[in-house]
């Protein structure tokens, strides 16, 4: 998942998934406040600009994002009241060069809130939600500073603007409309209370998530409770009084114990856990929903629009519900009817083993390995061994990336990070010269939201000569001891999707950086991401990083041709989970703004039921809405579905390189010049089917996933 921060620091706050907060009780003092001493406030002289985290305070934050927030309303106020005759360089760029601290502090505020947070973060995220809220729209219901940019894109035509400087106007206009600059004074200031509401619930909703997956850690006190799991993970949740073990929440519905869990009851228990982890107590995320859809589709009643859904798809590939709904009445049919048979095979798998109970969705997981073993004799733990860590990142990640497209890495140590277990490369082009810095930052904590993304310290810009110092967080549990990093294949895939992430952002050669890199539509920019995924199973790149970490031996053929023959294996739940959030997501962003939803567990039933996803009993969706960051906490409401866009970009994607000589040099220099170095400077459409040679096809997509 992309989770770069939006230009002007917009509050689509980083989404809490998975894992709770590290408790650090710090009272910000008013002597603490001085911006005498803070590193935030000047560029920082590490290499690259990398933010300086020997120097850097939870207390820098909070004074350093107010700083900030106070110069770019200067800057604003002088741009909107100028008695100039609007010009590119006096408007449209000079707001572009207005937010410069702002985002610098942001930044690196919104890396620690995700991936390393406290009770102090949490406190200064809560603030300056609405604070954040509230510079959006002093900037775009702005009405002087409207007019401006109206009266240069009325006449863009003949302001002779190169390509991205007229692109870059377009946006800027664009976003001013979409905000609601064309409302009436009385309507931007409600649009003003909606806004604030929308970031202070979706900030609550995210802390309430993460003390929600905190508290609902399972902890079994019988090790006959565990068995099946693995010797090496148990000892890392060994309780420290050594009573007992506690399995923390991963962000999804599904949890990955489940599939090595013996003990039927304990299964039910951490599957129930995880169901149930926010619809009770003091972390019940119920009302926090019913209010933010109701003022999120109010916003949207006041913009001109019928849902929120419709508001928020202006910018995107898909454009309206309608598209996106028609793109998934292809898939759920095949999805579903896929799941079914995979279901009546599981459910004769438990009857082989002598056990008599229907199917749930706590057992699938379990059973499902047991009949992959029988049909591919294909076990999980034969092929972890070849995983290690380090050996998929630098010999398989970046070596495929050098493949592709000539780059190459050196670890670097002397740079300062946020926590021990974060990394450092510097990236070079394939002449020597520097690309940027990578961070790496890989193994779940207490203080870490779950799940996967990647975002920037620095965004490459030419107009600030800045190459990009990007990050990429995952949740792999941490082994104890000096044991060892050994990944499942899904973690494999997970570390080339956020690399293909980072690739987007590394390649970016954009003027402006607020076109930069991943500042694309949500249904583009996980495209790079899930194409890069494609190269895990490439035989020369899997050859070189799957290499058993005790005896250094090559992957035996024998076991690639087990993981590629079952790499269709269980498409139909996987398809049937991923569609039914987002249809969930869709659904919760479609709602009337006179409809009141009185109970969201029923709400989500009958969506559930209205899309046919819930005819296969065993398959849930892969979120609840009470634990569906993404579109409550983070940035994609209504932009769920761009996942299975996306596939269906990267399959057809992979489809071209097979049909034109696969992993070549050539053809990956010709994917970077047409499509990874684009930004946002042209049409993603006609981007991609400059590249493609003809419009992205389904068919791809269906035969990679069995269901064709």
């Amino acid at each position: 998942m992309n989770k770069a921060i939006p230009f002007l620091a917009l509050a689509l706050i980083i989404a809490a998934c998975n894992d709770s907060k590290e408790k650090e009780k710090t009272n910000l003092s008013e002597e603490q406040m001085d911006n005498t001493e803070n590193p935030l406030l000047s560029e920082s002289t590490l290499p690259y600009g990398a933010p300086n985290f020997s120097k850097i305070k939870d207390e820098n934050f909070k004074p350093a994002m107010l700083e900030g927030i106070e110069q770019q309303k200067n800057a604003v106020e002088t741009i909107a009241n100028s008695e100039e005759e609007p010009t590119f360089d006096n408007t449209v760029l000079a707001l572009e060069k207005s937010g410069e601290l702002l985002n610098r502090s942001s930044e690196i505020f919104y890396t620690l809130a995700g991936a390393n947070t406290n009770e102090t973060l949490q406190s200064v995220e809560e603030e300056m939600a609405p604070k954040f809220a509230a510079q959006n729209d002093m900037i775009y219901l702005n009405e002087k500073l409207f007019k401006r940019f109206k009266t240069l894109h009325d006449k863009k035509e003949t302001l002779n603007l190169e390509a991205e400087s007229l692109k870059l106007l377009e946006e800027y206009y664009e976003d001013f409309e979409i905000a609601g600059a064309n409302l009436s004074s009385e309507d931007k200031e409600k649009l003003k209370v909606y806004n604030e509401k929308i970031a202070t619930l979706t900030t609550k909703f995210g802390k309430t998530l993460l003390d929600a997956n905190n508290a609902g850690a399972v902890t079994f006190m019988n090790k006959e409770d565990l068995a099946g799991v693995d010797e090496d993970f148990l000892k890392s949740k060994e309780n420290k009084d050594g009573k007992g073990w506690t399995i923390p929440l991963q962000n999804t519905t599904q949890q990955p114990l489940l599939q090595s869990m013996e003990n039927r009851a304990s299964r039910e228990k951490l599957y129930k856990a995880a169901w149930h982890r926010a619809d009770q107590g003091a972390n019940d995320t119920r009302e926090l929903i019913k209010e933010l859809v109701e003022v999120r589709a109010q916003k949207a009643k006041l913009l001109g629009f019928n849902n929120y859904a419709e508001w928020s798809l202006q910018k995107t590939m898909a454009k309206t519900p309608e598209n996106v709904n028609k793109f998934f009445s292809g898939l759920i049919p095949a999805a579903t009817t896929k799941a079914q048979a995979e279901s009546d095979e599981i459910q004769k798998m438990i009857k082989s083993k002598g056990q008599d109970f229907k199917l749930e969705p706590w057992d699938w997981n379990y059973y499902a390995e047991m009949v992959r073993k029988e049909k591919y004799d294909l076990d999980e733990n034969q092929i972890k061994p070849y995983f290690e860590l380090k050996n998929v990142l630098e010999k398989g990640v970046f070596y495929a990336a050098n493949k592709l497209y000539g780059i190459t890495y050196k670890p670097r140590t002397d740079i300062p990070t946020y926590h021990e277990d974060v990394f450092v490369y510097e990236l070079f082009e394939e002449n020597g010269d520097a690309l940027g810095l990578f961070y790496a930052d890989f193994f779940a904590r207490p203080s870490k939201s779950g799940g996967a993304w990647m975002s920037n310290f620095v965004t490459q810009s030419k107009l600030y000569n800045k190459k990009p110092v990007i990050y990429n967080v995952l949740n792999i549990p941490k082994p104890a001891g000096n044991e060892p990093a050994l990944l499942t294949y899904d973690e494999v895939s997970t570390m080339f999707h956020e690399f293909g992430h980072a690739l987007h952002g590394f390649f970016a050669d954009q003027q402006y950086p607020s076109l930069s890199g991943t500042a694309v539509a949500r249904d583009f920019v996980e495209f790079p991401s899930q194409f890069n995924e494609n190269w895990a199973l490439y035989p020369e790149i899997l050859k070189n990083y799957a290499l058993h970490y005790k005896t250094g031996e090559q992957i035996p053929q024998q076991l690639i041709d087990k993981i590629k023959n079952s790499g269709t294996f269980n498409q139909g739940y996987s398809l049937t989970e991923n569609l039914a959030g987002s249809n969930l997501d869709m659904q919760w962003h479609t709602i009337s703004p006179d409809k009141k939803i009185e109970d969201v567990n029923a709400f989500e039933k009958q969506a559930l039921s209205n899309t046919k996803l819930d005819l296969v009993h065993a398959v849930p969706p892969r979120y609840r809405s009470t634990y569906f960051s993404h579109i409550f906490a983070g940035g994609y409401a209504a932009g769920y579905y761009s996942y299975s866009w996306t596939e269906m970009l990267h399959h057809d994607a992979y489809n071209w390189f097979e049909n034109n000589g696969g992993l070549t040099r050539e053809n990956g220099q010709r994917f970077r010049d047409m499509v990874l170095s684009k930004g946002n400077t042209l049409n993603l459409e006609k981007m991609y089917k400059d590249w493609r040679g003809s419009d992205p096809k389904i068919q791809p997509m269906l035969k990679a996933r069995g269901l064709k």
